[in-house]
Parts: C-alpha cells; structure tokens; sequence
C-alpha cells in the first residue's frame, strides 16, 4: 500500500548506484561486496529501552533498523513482527532498532513516543529522531522502512512498507548463519495476521488524506467551496454531496498547518467533518489540541455505526450512539468493515479542541 509512507526520493544506496532489484516487489537486496557501510546511528534525541547504540559497537551482530511513526498505521501493522523478531533472535545475535522519526510535530515529543511505545508493547531499542538525523543519513524517505546491517555493518537488505515478512525473515537467517555458521535458528514465523496469509487480496482504496492546509493545498483534499484559509478560523458549509477522497467541514474550524481544529461550542455536535471512501477500514490522527478529552460523535452510512462495522476505538453509550473520546494525539481506529464497500463517514463534535490530521484507509483480506 503506497500510502503514507510513500514520500518520493532516492535513497543513498540507489544513489550509489549499487541497487540491485531481484523482483518487482518493494523489496530489494544490497550486494555486500559492494562495501556500502551503514550510516551512524547518531543525533538522536533520546533512547528508550536501551542505553545508547552505535553499529560500531554491534560488529559481529545483525541489526535491524526500522523507521517508523507511531501514528503511521502501516508502521503500526508492522510492529508486531519486528517484536516477534526480537524475542526469537535477540539471542542469537540479532539486535532490532526502531528509529521513529515524526510526521506531525506532536509525534516529536519523546514523552508520546514513550506512551506509544509501551501501548504497543515494543521492547527492542528505540531511538527518537525527531531532528530527522538518522533519517537524513539514510536518505530515508519512507515510514516504515527497513534496513538490515550485516556483522560487517554493510547493508545488505532493505524493504520499505508492508509485507514480505517471510522474506525479511529469511534475509534476517541468512545473516545470522553468516555471522555464526553453527547458529540453531527457529522456524520462520507464520503470518500474524488473517490479511497477511499467502493468498491475501488488497482491494484499491481511497488515498490517504490530509486536513492541515500545509499538505492539504499541495494534495487538493479539501471538498468546500471555501478552501484553505491558512491560520484562520473560517465557517464552512457542507455540500451534501460528497466525492469519494475528499474531505467536507462543516461549521467553524481553524485552519492549522497541520490539522483543522474545531472552535465552538455547540448545543449539540453540530460542526463536523465528512467524507465517501471505499476501503474496509478506516483511521485517523487526532489530537485533543487543549489537553482535554473531546467526544467525538461518530456516523457511518448517515446512521449510527453498527458494532459489525466499528472500528477499535469506537464505544457506545446507552442508547446505542455511537462515539470515540479523544484523549490524546493517535491515530484512531474508527471503522473495521465487515465487508469491502463505498461508505459515507462523518465525525461530528460540540465542543472546540478536537484536531483532526489525516484520515488513512486499510484494504486487505483473505478471501472465504
């Protein structure tokens, strides 16, 4: 799925002109004799789960590096292997090292990253780059990526997005039996996931959409009459009519570079933001941008949203309504579709506070 993480560029090994690309995958293999050195972990902010590290000092081991974003939901999908990984291999000289370098300014911060970091139950190192140091010495471009380092410190694999775990797995053995020939190794892992089982189908989706005026002008994704206003607090009117891949405000909202943030309160959740997509499941980033949980009513089809089709985050009070509390800046899971369909999604809130940053769409299922 080239959403979020796709971002353009050329990496340092392709600038080198070493790439050798063995399939037409997103995965692709670095001759070792090439001699590329992987670059210094160095100018991170801040190490979790670990004193700081450097390739120099893990000669002899292989390392995994993975950048990733804790809102990123293929990132996020990803998680559990690179954990799964670290607890088989850990002890037999493999060293996993997540860099999360930040989307969105409050990613920077090393306390939310920490909070992500023990939700999602990671273990293995982490570094916090948010002066994107790391990121630059790669050339990186892409969330999530990942690069595995020999027991020479050549990179000598690297896959970017989902998918092919069975490969990196492989590629992860391969250079353990390389570093200690009389390594005993466990059998690969099994898919995780329903999703990631060979025969999986990923249906095309609605691209990923942002609402700050930074990246929502560059990517037209606003659906108003009215656009953009950047750093103003503008009324919108909501068409009624809504395009697939386009975003609709209604009510007053200011225009962040980031985010669009609501501004008022209301008798009842009055101003809200909708959208038609096509995809099984949907997310999005939100931040509660005053520090205080925000209610935020959910629809789905112009009707509550049934618990067949609700998302994680999603909760019900006692008269069957659907709603999320926001109560600190995540991505959000709002709807899990029971099947592949075209839907209309509206958030709708009564009180100012609630940021809303991008929307992100998920499509893939294996097949009865």
């Amino acid at each position: 799925m080239w959403t979020r993480w796709a971002r353009g560029g050329l990496l340092l090994l392709m600038a080198a002109g070493l790439l050798l690309v063995r399939s037409a995958s997103r995965a692709e293999t670095v001759d070792a004799s090439a001699g590329i050195k992987a670059p210094e972990l160095v100018g991170g902010v801040k190490w979790l789960n670990s004193k700081p590290l450097r390739l120099s000092q893990l000669r002899g081991k292989v390392v995994l590096i993975d950048f990733w974003e804790y809102t990123c939901v293929n990132c996020i999908r990803t998680l559990p292997y690179l954990e799964s990984w670290h607890e088989k291999y850990a002890s037999k000289g493999l060293v996993v090292i997540g860099v999360h370098t930040p989307e969105f300014a409050f990613a920077r911060l090393n306390a939310n990253v920490a909070r992500a970091a023990k939700k999602f139950g990671l273990k293995y190192p982490l570094v916090v780059d948010s002066q994107y140091a790391i990121w630059n010495a790669y050339s990186n471009r892409f969330w999530p990526a990942k690069y595995l380092v020999d027991k020479d410190g050549n990179i000598r694999y690297f896959h970017f997005g989902e998918g092919a775990y069975d490969s990196t797995e492989r590629q992860i053995q391969k250079l353990l039996r390389e570093a200690n020939p009389k390594v005993k190794l466990p059998n690969l892992g099994k898919a995780l996931r329903i999703e990631d089982k060979a025969g999986a189908v990923c249906y095309p989706v609605t691209p990923e959409l942002y609402a700050g005026y930074l990246r929502g002008v560059k990517n037209d994704t606003l659906g108003n009459r009215t656009q953009y206003k950047p750093n103003k607090v503008v009324r919108y009117k909501d068409p009624g009519n809504h395009r697939d891949g386009l975003i609709y405000f209604s009510g007053k909202w200011k225009n962040a570079a980031e985010a669009m943030i609501s501004t008022r309160k209301t008798p009842y959740p009055q101003d809200h933001v909708a959208l038609r997509y096509h995809a099984l499941e949907v997310n999005v980033v939100l931040k509660p941008e005053a520090g205080e949980p925000v209610r935020v009513w959910v629809y789905h089809d112009n009707k509550r949203v049934t618990k067949a089709d609700a998302g994680a985050d999603v909760r019900f009070d006692e008269q069957g309504r659907s709603y999320m509390v926001v109560d600190e800046p995540r991505m959000y899971n709002v709807i899990k579709n029971a099947k592949f369909g075209h839907h209309e999604l509206r958030l709708a809130v009564s009180v100012p506070g609630l940021g809303i940053y991008a929307f992100t769409f998920v499509s893939c299922i294996l097949p009865e």
